[in-house]
């Protein structure tokens, strides 16, 4: 099942305290980049993002985005933008830098 193109809007909108968000489609789904950062995407209408040691404070639930992919955290509070944003921060910071 792809991802809906409302679900990634309501997605982007939920992002929208961050700037410099973006978002491209991939075979059905959406990859998420902060800063250009990959740091998640949209997989079936669930909003994913790569598991760092930044990121395992908040206890989020590992979930394959696809068949044999290596696994992702699900965010499941998407309402919290707040909580979103710290997410998607903390998770970048985890992150390496490509140059």
């Amino acid at each position: 099942m792809a991802t809906s193109k409302e679900y990634k809007d309501f997605i982007l909108e939920q992002l929208e305290l961050l700037n410099n968000i973006t978002c491209k489609a991939m075979m059905g789904e959406y990859l998420l980049y902060y800063n250009n950062v990959l740091f998640g995407g949209i997989y079936d209408n669930r909003l994913l993002v790569k598991i760092v040691d930044t990121n395992k404070k908040y206890n989020m639930q590992e979930q394959l985005p696809y068949e044999n992919a290596k696994p992702m955290y699900l965010v499941d509070d998407i309402e919290n933008k707040e909580l979103l944003k710290e997410i998607v921060i903390e998770t970048c910071k985890g992150l390496p830098i490509k140059k």
